[in-house]
């Protein structure tokens, strides 16, 4: 498929359109009115804070599964269920953040997620069968409004530091799940604790994020934007009138279906891996365990990957963790006695994945804006393909009654992950 409209090439990680961050006409810029004027360092904390936020309510939730099916006496599915529901509320919400963000601005959606997200886990760690569900559904939407806007931020308020930043947020966001992961059985069985308890747990790093961003929210009650302070690129567009749809872009696509490789590869790691090694001759409690590592390796994929995305070749870099995941497959497949290196493995794989995805939104656009749009359209249709992949994977170990099909297929994922993304890694700017 070719694009619709031209693209041309542009920096892989800078904007295509230099400007300097202190200038006055520049809306991506801190202190420019309509946007924020906070003090770098406020935003960052904020920013990480955030991110914290982005996995641990469902990282949470996979090493407690067991518990929560005996418990309520669900089916394999149900169960699986859980992990797959928050995947298809990022598909339905990811399209509907840019807008809501247009409509409040960026800091007032984001402080409206954070308060939903401690909302919704009180609501799933209640004593109430619906509310699990309900909950879950409220968790899953809320952190879609956050994977989708967080890039866009990053965009308009540090346009030169774009991989360095997704590598330390994504850094963040893994440290916060493999602490999630490795507390959840032990919390669960502390004295006076449950599975319920250990979940609700989590509701506290929402609000601890909700406390410190409540300046950027008063900040940007301060300033709303004007038609007078946008750019002249900016005001040549609104006079063209709308820009021209996302979907007809080719590399649009192209960022968007790498988007959901990755998240399937990450998903269906979430939900099935600690099975996999029990099968593999693994004890439920080591393999709980290798749950926290892999989160932990992602911390160090993350953070390399971020480091080192500028001054490498973006599409080596953004094949190369795909295949390292892929390794990580293939490896507990051929030798399950060294599921600690496999482990390993798959997180520094995933960590480095998804940094180079979250990194397109920005190197792929000119503007905040547009990055918004590519990130809604990108997660929308990435999610809702990373939430078909686990059940689906599911279903093949059950029709074969062994984990070998479902890991050559979720291995074939990664290669294709691997393709597509050098395509969408290309020197390119979306129009």
């Amino acid at each position: 498929m070719s694009p619709a409209t031209p693209e041309t090439p542009a920096n892989p990680t800078t904007p295509a359109t230099p400007t300097s961050p202190a200038s006055p006409a520049n809306p991506a810029s801190p202190t420019t009115p309509g946007e924020r004027a906070l003090r770098p360092a406020l935003l960052l904390v904020g920013i990480l804070l955030l991110a914290a936020n982005m996995r641990a309510a469902l990282t949470v939730v996979s090493p407690l599964m067991g518990q929560i099916s005996d418990e309520l006496s669900l089916p394999s599915f149900a169960t699986s269920a859980l992990i797959s529901l928050p995947l298809l509320c990022f598909a339905v919400v990811s399209p509907l953040a840019p807008k809501l963000a247009a409509r409040i601005g960026i800091e007032r959606t984001l402080g409206l997620a954070l308060g939903a997200l401690a909302l919704g886990i009180v609501l799933r760690s209640a004593p109430w069968t619906p509310g699990l569900w309900a909950g879950t559904v409220v968790v899953g939407s809320s952190i879609a409004l956050i994977n989708v806007l967080l890039p866009a931020m990053l965009k308009r308020d540090f346009p030169s530091k774009i991989g360095p930043l997704t590598g330390a947020y994504n850094g963040v966001q893994s440290g916060f799940a493999a602490l999630a992961a490795g507390f959840a059985v032990p919390l669960a069985s502390a004295p006076g604790f449950d599975w319920r308890l250990a979940i609700g747990c989590t509701a506290g790093i929402a609000l601890v994020a909700l406390a410190v961003f409540l300046p950027q929210l008063r900040s940007s009650a301060q300033h709303r934007p004007t038609p007078a302070l946008l750019d002249p690129e900016q005001a040549l567009e609104r006079e063209a009138g709308r820009p021209k749809p996302m979907w007809r872009s080719a590399t649009a696509w192209q960022v968007t279906i790498f988007m959901g490789l990755q998240s399937s590869l990450f998903y269906s790691v979430l939900t099935w891996w600690p099975a996999v090694e029990h099968d593999g001759g693994t004890s439920p409690v080591v393999a709980g365990a290798h749950m926290a590592l892999i989160q932990a390796a992602g911390i160090v994929g993350s953070l390399s990957t971020g480091a080192v995305l500028r001054r490498t070749n973006p599409r080596i870099m953004t094949m190369v963790p795909v295949l390292v995941t892929a390794t990580g497959i293939l490896g507990q497949l051929a030798a399950p006695d060294l599921a600690t290196l496999w482990a390993i493995l798959l997180g520094l794989g995933t960590g480095g994945t998804i940094v180079t995805a979250l990194a397109l939104f920005g190197a792929r656009t000119r503007d905040h804006h547009r990055a918004a749009t590519l990130s809604g359209m990108a997660q929308s249709l990435g999610y809702l393909l990373a939430a078909c992949i686990p059940p689906l994977l599911g279903a093949v170990h059950d029709l074969t009654g062994g984990w070998t099909a479902p890991l050559i297929t979720l291995a074939c994922v990664a290669v294709a992950a691997a393709v597509v993304g050098s395509l969408a890694a290309r020197d390119r700017t979306i129009d």
